[in-house]
């Protein structure tokens, strides 16, 4: 007689016990790692909204976010108008929008545009669309757990923009963010960011690093402010430095609104940059 026969009830009751364990162990990694149990969700099949991550926006600092818009959410950040002076010239734009979309649960596809530019200096004027940017965001870690967080983002500009408003020029460059929380209310933002622009008098491409901090302060459970500081310095040029202050407002959990101010310290920095916005997911 075999031991099968003899012992039925263990023999039986063996591969039960071993899809069990499986599955509790399954169950508690996820539950220590949060991405895991969302690592299976892209654009086309998204991440129920019960197990969205909370809202992160880009703006309205000039410190970019680490934290991806989950697989298949759609996340619109706009300003309603962002003013710009930098000695006798002004520019306006009405609406500028990034328009980002879920890839997967560690990357989204972002789309930046300038729907209407209007361009004062000296006198003459100019007016029409800006250009194009197209930027990937990925996630490296934090996203949905832990202290910190690091993303990547490499972008490409299209040269779409009107006569007399942009350099009818590709560029592109390497964005990489960190995020970690000092305290329940605080955080703190660094970033990194290597840039290929064209100089019009060199009729060639330069290089530019700019690096940024901001602090971030939660006043209220809707109430927030922020306070930066961004370092422009190019290979073949004047270092420019910008100070930024600003703050948000949530709505609900999907929509902020915000606003805020850049002041140009040195180089040939804008003076002053006024703008207000809002972020929408959905």
């Amino acid at each position: 007689m075999s031991l099968c026969r003899l012992l039925v009830q263990p023999c039986f009751a063996m591969p039960l016990l071993v899809g069990v364990l499986t599955f509790s162990s399954s169950a508690a990694a996820a539950d220590r790692d949060p991405a895991a149990a969302k690592s299976g969700y892209t654009l086309l099949n998204p991440t129920p909204r019960e197990l969205w991550r909370e809202l992160s926006a880009d703006r309205p600092d000039l410190t970019e976010s680490p934290i991806t818009v989950d697989a298949g959410a759609v996340q619109l950040e706009m300003s309603f108008f962002d003013y710009a002076r930098n000695g006798s010239a002004e520019s306006w734009t009405a609406a500028p929008f990034n328009l980002k979309v879920g890839l997967t649960n560690s990357a989204d596809i972002q789309f930046v545009f300038d729907p209407y530019v209007h361009v004062r200096d000296s006198g003459a004027t100019e007016s029409g669309i800006g250009d194009v940017q197209i930027r990937l965001k990925i996630n490296l870690w934090g996203n949905d757990s832990g202290e910190t967080a690091l993303a990547v983002m490499p972008f490409v500009k299209i040269p779409t923009a009107a006569d007399g408003i942009g350099n009818d020029e590709f560029e592109g460059g390497l964005i990489v963010p960190w995020g970690t929380t000092l305290t329940e209310s605080v955080g703190l933002g660094l970033m990194a960011e290597l840039d290929l622009v064209y100089d019009d008098a060199d009729d060639d491409y330069d290089l530019e690093f700019v690096t940024t901090a901001v602090i971030g302060v939660d006043l209220t459970e809707d109430l927030g402010m922020y306070f930066e500081g961004v370092a422009i310095t190019p290979t073949d040029g004047d270092f420019r430095a910008l100070l930024g202050i600003g703050g948000t407002y949530s709505l609900s959990e999907n929509v902020v609104l915000d606003a805020g101010v850049n002041i140009g310290l040195t180089g040939d920095a804008d003076d002053i940059n006024v703008f207000t916005g809002i972020t929408v997911r959905f």
